[in-house]
């Protein structure tokens, strides 16, 4: 018996590691995905990819293909106050490192009012190769344009994004029940068909079922400081934002068959897989010419000797048990090396002792290194 044709893949979803909007537990929307019997699904966090590994083990479990991408924020250059949205999707690895650099980048450089922001200008220095990107739909900036009838400057945007993502990128249509959302939808459609841009449907998911919209605008109270029962406060989601079946897709966007179709061929395009079971870790930063094993010996002995003068203040004390924890740390740093930690050490050194000279509380340490004398050499540890 054949199979049947999937009518529709989910490229938005916010999983509870948006932490302000979402609330879609990871291992629900994958069962709701392979119970409606679609091929892939895309977990699309805002600004974060924290819940990326949790989806692939899961999603792979099951026999899910995983499509990792992040919805982000765009500074908006001429009122920070109200950026721009889009949504990026990882089609390679390549692709995959790109979306970490520019996220790094807003993190540490580019935040406004607790946003991290991406800029236009970063899509044009180190290019976008490995990236499928879907235009924010009415968040956008071409959707923002298009809700206040400036034809030209949508256009502008639209023409951005294409040259920036060649053969990459989609104008992106959504029916969340918003009140303006067939105006965006029908302008839209107008504005792709003028620059023979292709459409994809999206629906963005913030909770599993209809029933959940009560649970989720409580979480996003308690987000933003305010209260279920404030008539004033702002309401950006709807009931409607649940995970949709196929069957509901297709009834929903049953004018615009090819913005179904081609939300299953972007999934399709999508092929970056992890490698899991192995660990990788940050380069530390080493003087030059200096190995990392080296460093690290330096840096024990160092510690160790500042460590030697606070427990024995007597000198010919110190140099009677000396010789005895200069074993004992050669005996561990060469442990450390063989097991391909040295890295490892230097670098929770870094932080835990940076913690402690900017009054960030430290506890004690846990696990079978916190009673290494490495450790405790290094600051890491201080009993």
């Amino acid at each position: 018996m054949r199979a049947m044709q999937p009518k529709f893949v989910h490229l938005r979803l916010h999983s509870e590691y948006s932490i302000v909007d979402g609330i879609a537990r990871i291992d629900d929307a994958v069962a709701a995905a392979v119970a409606d019997g679609m091929p892939a699904l895309a977990l699309t966090d805002l600004s974060n990819v924290f819940g990326m590994v949790k989806f692939y083990q899961a999603a792979r479990s099951r026999g899910l293909k995983p499509v990792i991408g992040c919805d982000v924020w765009v500074t908006n250059e001429t009122d920070r106050d109200k950026p721009h949205r889009a949504l990026f999707l990882c089609a390679s690895r390549a692709g995959y490192l790109r979306l970490c650099d520019w996220l790094t980048r807003a993190y540490r450089s580019n935040q406004h009012r607790g946003r991290a922001e991406i800029r236009k200008e970063w899509l044009r220095e180190g290019g976008t190769d490995g990236l499928i990107a879907l235009s924010g739909a009415h968040l956008g900036d071409i959707g923002h344009a298009l809700l206040a009838d400036n034809a030209g400057q949508a256009t502008r945007h639209a023409q951005f994004w294409a040259e920036s993502f060649p053969q990459r990128f989609y104008v992106e249509l959504q029916r969340p029940g918003q009140p303006n959302a067939e105006h965006y939808v029908k302008h839209a459609v107008r504005l792709a068909s003028a620059l023979k841009l292709p459409l994809v449907a999206t629906h963005p998911v913030q909770f599993l079922k209809r029933g959940d919209f009560a649970a989720h605008e409580a979480r996003v109270c308690i987000a933003e400081g305010t209260v279920l029962s404030d008539q004033r406060r702002p309401r950006h989601f709807t009931e409607e934002q649940y995970f949709k079946s196929q069957s509901e897709m297709a009834e929903l966007f049953a004018d615009l068959p090819q913005a179904l179709e081609n939300a299953v061929e972007i999934a399709r395009r999508c092929s970056f897989a992890l490698e899991l079971g192995k660990s990788r870790l940050p380069r530390f930063p080493m003087p030059e010419g200096v190995t990392l094993e080296a460093f690290l010996h330096e840096r024990a002995l160092t510690g160790l000797e500042g460590r030697m003068l606070a427990l024995y203040a007597d000198a010919a004390a110190r140099a009677e048990h000396l010789p005895r924890y200069h074993e004992r740390l050669e005996f561990e740093i060469n442990t450390i090396v063989q097991m391909g930690f040295p890295g490892y050490f230097l670098i929770v050194a870094d932080f835990i002792n940076w913690a402690k000279s900017n009054g960030v509380p430290v506890g004690p340490g846990r696990g079978s290194g916190a009673g290494s004398l490495v450790a405790y050499s290094l600051g890491i540890t201080d009993l």
